[in-house]
């Protein structure tokens, strides 16, 4: 992943070869929302006006940085995981014994799986959390770029999530889909916070003027 280039990525990604997928594009907006919040730290930091949150913009510099990581790291991870789902359903079940050898391999294949977009989900999660503790300490000019990093974790957040669920809905085992739902709802609060985030900003930025009303 890091040593592609965009547009190969995107060729691959429009192509009819699976993968890349739709998980690989979560994580890529996730990985898109850490590198805006990592351009607005490096715009911050050493500002005059930003001087008093020198280090609280260092940290979350750090941080946006290890989650980018994170993020790229998830987009081969979901590579892989599909590439392991497919080979299980393509498994012989021509006796008794090979289909329940075929229907043990997609239950493993298919949990597996969906532990990269519930990672994913956290970790785009915490790329809202970490936007939104800088909305009130960066650069004026540059604040309006959390919101883009929060929404293009927004976007990886909402992705992630109707993968995940695609998933589960394949896996028998009530208990680990019931757990895995649990943490899928924890990461889905910070789809509101991104919004307080863009309202605030937009707030914050907006025309004052009237509304444009249309006759």
């Amino acid at each position: 992943m890091r040593d592609e280039t965009v547009g190969g990525w995107l060729d691959d990604l429009a192509s009819a070869s699976f993968p890349p997928g739709a998980g690989a594009a979560a994580a890529m907006n996730t990985a898109v929302g850490a590198a805006l919040i990592s351009m607005v730290c490096n715009l911050s930091i050493g500002h005059p006006k930003c001087a008093a949150h020198e280090s609280d913009l260092l940290a979350a510099q750090a941080a946006a940085e290890e989650l980018r990581s994170t993020a790229l790291g998830l987009a081969a991870d979901d590579a892989a995981a599909f590439g392991t789902v497919l080979a299980a359903y393509r498994l012989p079940r021509t006796t008794a014994t090979s289909a329940r050898a075929r229907a043990a391999a997609i239950q493993e294949a298919l949990t597996a799986a969906t532990e990269v977009p519930l990672r994913t989900a956290r970790t785009a999660a915490e790329v809202v959390h970490l936007a939104r503790g800088l909305v009130a300490i960066a650069k004026a000019d540059v604040v309006p770029d959390l919101a883009v990093a929060a929404f293009s974790a927004r976007a990886a957040l909402d992705t992630a999530a109707v993968i995940a669920e695609a998933n589960l809905s394949g896996i028998t085992d009530t208990e680990h889909r019931s757990a895995a739902r649990v943490q899928l709802a924890h990461s889905l609060g910070a789809v509101t916070e991104s919004e307080a985030i863009s309202a605030e900003i937009r707030a914050r930025y907006g025309r004052r003027e009237p509304p444009v009303t249309l006759e």
